[in-house]
């Protein structure tokens, strides 16, 4: 593989060792948003600029690789309508319908009478069982490196906006948890999905950075 089709490094991150550098304090903020948008930048470029599919495996298997922790540190305190902000919610999407599919499934079937129209953008296989929406999240994903990334992040968004439909509708009749607790997951949900349809449009304009 040559040196331009490489993946970048891993990101740097704040750990101990790293604070220690800073004197046992973190970083200026700016300095961590730099980090953040620089890291954001470089992943995308590296996946868009390649043509091998198995750089596009490991980018989207990425958190596999350095751990959700990781990405929460870099990318997670951005605002969401930028392209760290935008990328962080991708990759949780996608390890919260790894690690609980079969809670993904429940809550996108729910939330599906209620969004056809959303249905068809996030183009879910049918019928959306656990393993049709794992397949969905990677592919949501891959679309960021090897496709066009602003329909990533509407097909994200409509992903989001269906499972909060799902989870309102489910607030009844749940008793795991409270009416309001699955409400206001619901409510996060939405505006993840908001998020993500907004940076869509500002990728088409040239303005997620």
């Amino acid at each position: 593989m040559s040196e331009d089709r490489r993946l970048p490094r891993r990101p740097a991150f704040y750990s101990p060792e790293a604070m220690e550098a800073y004197g046992g304090q973190l970083p200026d903020p700016a300095v961590v948003s730099e980090v953040a948008h620089e890291t954001a930048q470089v992943l995308v470029h590296a996946g868009r600029a390649s043509d091998d599919p198995d750089v596009t495996t490991r980018l989207v298997a990425l958190v596999e690789d350095i751990g959700l922790s990781t990405l929460a540190e870099l990318w997670a305190q951005l605002p969401a309508r930028t392209l760290p902000g935008a990328l962080w919610r991708l990759y949780a999407l996608r390890e919260w319908v790894r690690r609980d599919a079969v809670g993904a499934s429940a809550d996108y079937q729910a939330g599906m009478p209620h969004a056809a129209v959303l249905h068809a953008v996030a183009g879910a296989a049918e019928p959306p069982g656990p393993g049709q929406l794992q397949d969905l999240a990677d592919a949501i994903l891959s679309g960021v490196y090897d496709g066009d990334l602003a329909v990533a992040l509407e097909r994200a968004g409509a992903f989001c906006r269906i499972v909060a439909a799902g989870r309102a509708h489910r607030a009844d009749t749940v008793a795991t948890t409270s009416t309001a607790t699955w409400l206001h997951s619901a409510g996060s949900m939405l505006g993840a999905g908001e998020d993500l349809e907004a940076s869509a449009r500002l990728w088409r304009l040239g303005q997620l950075t």
